[in-house]
């Protein structure tokens, strides 16, 4: 009789566990809340206008569909137990459980900013937020108001991406839009609560950035702390003085958590750390549960003293770990294997970070690039997203700039 394997996430992990079980004697079941893989890292482009929500997200059973041993449901898990899960719709036994449900945004304490400031993480996060900013411009030049500041909180990767594409929004796709209203002369302000943006990084890659950044004409503050969001304003202070900024848009990049579900494994003897992550053993399993698997942003694991990072490469890493121990092919601990960081900042500009290599500007874009495109599920995905950054680069045209109201 096959094997139950029952998989909760049909992101970058999941997704890789289901595709290497294909072949496998088990029987999977992937459940997700949506219907479609989203490939999370271009999802500011979509915030942005660079491209539209399809270009960046493929259905769950057509990427699947050629599988015969994966049955795909679409519903929320909301209680596991040592042998089973539990639906909002029922039940579903398992012999090999593998939990990779992600992260969310991370307000530190106050989650009632995420009205003013939110986050990016899903779709309708990034249509929302692409609504907003595009309807900055527009009462711009309702009103005939030309001060605008488009405020960034976070220099990480999201961060430094967003106040670029943002910028580039501004002072090249939409100058020749408005009649009122010059969209260049917009300020577009990245901040950082630590001493510099993309800490990741070595020292000299982050003020390269910094550097590009300035050329696209964002304004980088570092050590600066948001203590307040309003309805057009955020509170930050820089060292012993606070300062209130009016703001047409704000965007939360700062930080992230682990999914609420990894609370469910609590009652079966897990820990969570700081972050919400599940504290999983080498093999990447609960402790005292060896079937049950926890993989992606949700694990809170370390290989080599070092903790593994909550990017796609690593999840993917995970999953093709976990299949291969149902499989049986391997008994060896989990190992991630660091292959390199890479971070766009614009147009022809962006930082890469090899280890062996360390470089930035048109070189890391253009790797930055390739790799994404590389990493995009379906070939008509991976065409069509070619096509449009083609079109992007040599208009600066950002055709997907569309307002959509959730609420009419």
């Amino acid at each position: 009789m096959p094997q139950r394997v029952v998989i909760v996430g049909g992101g970058f992990g999941g997704l890789t566990v289901a595709k290497r079980l294909k072949g496998a004697d088990v029987d999977i079941t992937l459940i997700d809340r949506t219907n479609h893989h989203l490939f999370q890292p271009l999802l500011y482009q979509v915030a942005t206008g660079g491209l539209s929500p399809a270009d960046i997200a493929s259905p769950i059973r057509f990427v699947l569909r050629r599988q015969r041993n994966v049955r795909v449901i679409e519903d929320t898990v909301i209680d596991i137990a040592a042998d089973y899960v539990t639906t909002a719709t029922g039940t579903i036994p398992f012999d090999h459980l593998i939990v990779a449900t992600g992260a969310t945004h991370h307000y530190f304490g106050n989650d009632h900013w995420e009205q003013n400031a939110p986050g990016l993480k899903t779709l309708p996060d990034a249509t929302r937020l692409r609504a907003k900013i595009l309807e900055a411009f527009e009462n711009a030049e309702r009103t005939g108001s030309a001060d605008m500041t488009f405020l960034v909180v976070g220099g990480g990767p999201t961060g430094v991406e967003m106040a670029g594409a943002i910028a580039e929004t501004a002072r090249h796709t939409l100058r020749r839009d408005f009649r009122k209203i010059d969209p260049s002369a917009a300020r577009v302000l990245l901040v950082e609560a630590a001493d510099r943006i993309l800490g990741a990084y070595p020292v000299s890659l982050s003020a390269k950035a910094e550097a590009q950044l300035a050329g696209l004409g964002v304004e980088v503050w570092t050590s600066a702390l948001v203590t307040k969001i309003d309805d057009g304003s955020v509170t930050l202070r820089r060292g012993d003085r606070e300062e209130q900024l009016m703001t047409v848009a704000t965007v939360w990049a700062a930080g992230v958590k682990a999914s609420p579900l990894g609370e469910a494994l609590v009652p079966l003897g897990a820990e969570l750390d700081r972050a919400g992550r599940v504290k999983v053993s080498p093999e990447l399993t609960v402790p005292g549960h060896p079937s049950i698997y926890v993989i992606g942003d949700l694990a809170a694991v370390s290989t080599n003293d070092e903790p593994v990072p909550g990017v796609a490469p690593a999840a993917m890493q995970m999953g093709s770990y976990v299949a291969d121990r149902i499989r049986g092919r391997t008994s060896k601990l989990f190992r991630y294997r660091n292959k390199g960081n890479l971070a766009t900042i614009g147009r022809s500009a962006g930082i890469a970070d090899f280890g062996w290599i360390r470089f930035a500007g048109f070189p890391a874009w253009m790797a930055w690039l390739g790799i994404h495109i590389f990493f995009l599920i379906g070939f008509q995905n991976r065409l069509l997203v070619m096509i449009q950054w083609a079109w992007n680069y040599v208009t600066r045209n950002r055709s997907a700039r569309l307002i959509v109201r959730y609420d009419e």
